[in-house]
């Protein structure tokens, strides 16, 4: 090659080059064909549903019509709807069955699907077997594309048996149900439940699907509904914990409005999904990942006996091969935390399927306390008596003596401020009231020369709060005691009424219901005695808003009363239990303390610190900066 011929293509290549760049996209005109190329997309999305749309209906008059036809013509017909599947359009639905010691699976022939899940150890509130769903309540399908560009769903389609349901040596057993199609080409929908546990394992098998499905198909559109009955005798209550929660791959977990309608699309893979109830649930886990997960929560009216419809929509990984299977585990029990923890026994922490998330035992502080202390404590009762009224009894007493010195202390604090008081009445006697800040100051002067620390009595019952609040949500969800039974409360589970009507009232049926939980109404009665105790014990100031903080502190039982009447009876119990041991307490601590002898000890420390110079608590100097500053401001606006 001679030296013009290589300067020949190498201006070739350089014009070349410069037309390329000078024909380059700007980024408004990239964007422009971005937009196109998402609208062609949506067309034909929306051609797909309408072609399965289409198809459904032809299949629907097919199967329906009464025509005598010969069977050559229907086979072309069903062929032109069907396709390669056109095999399974027709059929009978048949129902197969997998059960062990705690649930019972039925299978439709119609769909390869769960057709119902019972769990044989719980009951409904009305004492009926409970259902999780059962026929219609639930549907589960995948959207197939045939070679003659049919779109149609496995839950129009009929499965065949491979053979009867078989049981290995671990006393697992499993059902086959094949889809067939016109050539050699099968999907098989494998389902195997072990012994004595709750979790379905599902897998999707195929065997020269590539052959009946367009070239490059590497997922599937998977669709999942259900409706959630009503299962407990407190409807309010058991909306209040029902909704869709799932968890990403990378470990976060959200959830669905619980309280109205919610749509959210999950912005990246998703390693599970859960449908869930008070204290149930129905869990679809990917053994992989589920993609472009739009999840939806409808509220359902009080009159239909479902709480909400859920419904799920994504796309997984499927090899038409038949090299690599599709797999999910799916979950249908109860919302126990044992039972669910079990699944990450032995589990790398990154891999963990974290399903004890679904029971709401609070967040930060007391979701701790719930899990490393109330918890266990609960199991280890659990092991050694079965009736939970008492279980709950030894737990309040073992947390009573556990706060026994943070109570004492608080009494003691009390009363130090207690016995000062005619020496805070000399103070406000002598000073004017309009002169609040030097008021103030002199009564933190007198508290700091005997000891006496305002904070010191509001500390344990501020440390005492994680403990309350973790309770709070701890009895509610903990479906131990579901259907337990006490004394007159038959579930402490949900509300124990002793007293109903079904006239409505207003402001009181909204808030209050149409019953009287004699447990809430015990639990008020203590709350208002203990607030009395406690006030007859602390010092008081009318001038200082004394008498509006004591009605205050009387109506707050009230108030608590609306709140806990629908609320677990288990709950109420424990407040009730909780309480009545302060009383007690208190009565107890007071007989035990010379008040007279306190006083002189307080007084003597005065005396001892004559002459001395202690250096102030950090508190105490923010505090007599913050007097000083309210002085200067006061002089200043005089």
């Amino acid at each position: 090659m001679d030296k013009n011929t290589i300067i020949g293509f190498v201006i070739i290549a350089l014009i070349i080059i410069g037309f390329s760049q000078l024909n380059k996209p700007s980024e408004e005109e990239l964007a422009i064909q971005k937009r196109y190329n998402d609208s062609i997309a949506l067309v034909e999305q929306n051609r797909i549903e309408s072609e399965i749309a289409i198809n459904n209906a032809k299949a629907s008059v097919i199967a329906d019509s009464t025509i005598n036809t010969d069977t050559t013509n229907t086979q072309v017909t069903l062929s032109d709807a069907f396709g390669d599947f056109s095999v399974a359009a027709k059929g009978e639905e048949k129902i197969y069955t997998l059960e062990n010691e705690l649930i019972s699976l039925n299978f439709n022939s119609k769909g390869g699907r769960i057709y119902s899940a019972e769990l044989k150890d719980y009951k409904t509130h009305d004492s009926l077997p409970l259902f999780l769903f059962d026929g219609a309540e639930s549907s589960m399908g995948f959207t197939l594309v045939t070679n003659n560009n049919r779109v149609i769903n496995t839950s129009d389609l009929y499965f065949e048996p491979v053979s009867d349901v078989s049981t290995d040596s671990k006393g697992n057993k499993s059902l086959t149900l094949r889809l067939k199609t016109t050539g050699e080409g099968y999907m098989d929908f494998v389902y195997t439940l072990p012994a004595n546990n709750y979790m379905l394992s599902f897998d999707i098998k195929s065997s020269g699907m590539n052959k009946v499905m367009p070239l490059g198909t590497n997922f599937l559109e998977m669709q999942w509904a259900s409706k959630v009955r009503q299962q407990e005798k407190g409807r309010k209550f058991e909306d209040r914990y029902s909704t869709v929660e799932f968890k990403y791959l990378a470990d976060d977990i959200e959830k669905l409005s619980e309280s109205k309608n919610d749509e959210k699309k999950a912005d990246s893979k998703v390693k599970w999904i859960a449908f869930k109830d008070q204290f149930f649930s129905s869990i679809l886990i990917a053994n992989d990942a589920m993609n472009s997960t739009t999840l939806k929560s409808e509220v359902k009216p009080e009159d239909s006996g479902y709480l909400k419809s859920y419904s799920a929509n994504m796309t997984v990984a499927y090899d038409p091969t038949g090299k690599e299977p599709t797999g999910f585990r799916m979950y249908f029990g109860p919302n126990q935390y044992k039972i669910l923890s079990a699944y990450d026994k032995g589990i790398d922490s990154d891999k963990k399927l974290r399903l004890n998330k679904l029971i709401p035992l609070g967040w930060g502080i007391f979701g701790w306390v719930n899990q490393f202390a109330i918890i266990p404590m609960f199991n280890l009762f659990s092991r050694f008596m079965g009736n939970f009224g008492l279980i709950i009894l030894l737990m309040t007493v073992v947390i009573k003596l556990v706060l026994f010195p943070l109570t004492y202390k608080s009494y003691i604090s009390s009363a130090k401020m207690r016995v000062l008081k005619p020496e805070i009445d000399e103070i406000n006697a002598r000073i004017p009231a309009d002169k609040a800040a030097e008021r103030q100051k002199a009564t933190m002067d007198l508290y700091s020369k005997v000891g006496v620390s305002p904070m010191s009595g509001c500390l344990p019952t501020m440390l005492q709060m994680p403990i309350l609040f973790a309770l709070f949500s701890f009895f509610p969800s903990a479906i131990e005691l579901r259907q337990e039974s006490f004394l007159w409360a038959t579930d402490l589970s949900t509300y124990d009424s002793i007293l109903s009507w079904t006239t409505y009232i207003p402001i009181i049926t909204p808030y209050f219901g149409n019953h009287l939980s004699l447990f809430c109404l015990l639990m008020t009665v203590t709350s208002i005695l203990s607030t009395k105790l406690n006030m007859a014990t602390q010092p008081t100031n009318d001038a200082m808003g004394g008498n509006m903080m004591k009605w205050m502190m009387y109506l707050m039982p009230v108030m608590f009363m609306f709140m806990f009447n629908s609320y677990a009876s288990g709950l109420s119990y424990y407040y009730f239990i909780s309480t009545l041991i302060t009383v007690i307490q208190t009565y107890a601590i007071r007989a035990t303390v010379d008040e007279n002898k306190l006083l002189a000890e307080l007084h003597a420390k005065r005396n001892a610190k004559k002459g001395t110079t202690k250096k102030k608590s950090g508190f105490m100097e923010r505090l007599e900066k913050m007097q000083q500053e309210q002085q200067k401001a006061l002089k200043n606006k005089k």
